[in-house]
């Protein structure tokens, strides 16, 4: 039974796609940074075993003793794998290819599918006042995504404007159906975001088109540019609204966070 004196949790996303390079965690960090800036308090679990979203907010391999697998498999203090970064009010629990190696643990345990939901519902959370959780999953439908989805209130999936992106999302959308069956079932899509998009490119706007009539709604209305900064911003070990605060990239994140953000609360005023 849950326990009525405990705060209301923080709104937990898995940021999932298996199709590798459609900017899952560059959305991941930049949309996490944008949240910040608008007065939230966010932490990324970066459950990709190459750990981009650790190295893309500055955590170096050197500082990352405790990680996303201890998390899930150790017996270890929340304090000793939640880690700041350089950005305020943003926290991070970072990756190592050591968490490529958990799939295979996971299996012998009973509970595999439900270690991450606990890990992030203890009530040692509470201290962090979290708004939004975001995990960013590997490129893979592995029981690591699944962990995330089952622990996860809604899953974000980024799109990249290319041709075939439609495709492995059928599978995707497979995969989410499957997870409210089994393990979680209030699980909803909290929106397709389209990436890399290029509003002079004839197939950009084609592809765009084809996911607004085959999604409807769940589309965000912000798209997220092909932008040199945001390409850039990683190898300088930051998101690019740090990077270069202007740049169109940028604005775009800012757009989509203030959109979730604005869904959010017309769900909850539903």
């Amino acid at each position: 039974m849950s326990d009525p004196s405990r705060p209301k949790g923080p709104k937990i996303i898995s940021v999932a796609n298996q199709k590798g390079g459609v900017g899952k965690t560059t959305t991941t960090i930049n949309l996490a940074a944008a949240l910040c800036e608008i007065g939230c308090r966010v932490l990324v679990v970066d459950l990709d075993p190459q750990g981009n979203a650790s190295t893309g907010l500055g955590i170096d391999m050197e500082d990352r003793t405790h990680t996303t697998y201890d998390l899930l498999l150790g017996d270890v203090a929340l304090k000793d794998v939640v880690l700041a970064t350089d950005l305020e009010d943003l926290m991070i629990v970072p990756a190592t290819v050591d968490l490529s190696s958990a799939d295979i643990e996971l299996i012998a345990n009973e509970k595999r599918s439900f270690l991450l939901h606990d890990a992030l519902r203890q009530t040692q959370m509470d201290s962090y006042a979290l708004d939004y959780i975001l995990i960013d999953c590997p490129p893979s439908l592995n029981l690591l995504t699944v962990n995330a989805m089952i622990a996860s209130h809604s899953v974000l999936v980024p799109l990249q404007s290319e041709f075939f992106a439609l495709e492995g999302l059928s599978q995707l959308m497979l995969t989410i159906r499957e997870v409210r069956q089994t393990g979680n079932p209030d699980l909803r899509i909290e929106g397709v975001v389209m990436t890399m998009h290029d509003g002079r490119n004839n197939l950009s706007q084609q592809v765009e088109q084809d996911a607004r009539d085959n999604l409807g709604d769940i589309v965000f209305k912000t798209r997220i540019p092909r932008n040199v900064r945001v390409s850039e911003a990683p190898s300088f070990a930051m998101p690019v609204l740090s990077y270069d605060s202007g740049s169109k990239g940028a604005v775009a994140y800012r757009e989509l966070a203030q959109e979730l953000v604005n869904n959010n609360k017309a769900v909850v005023g539903a």
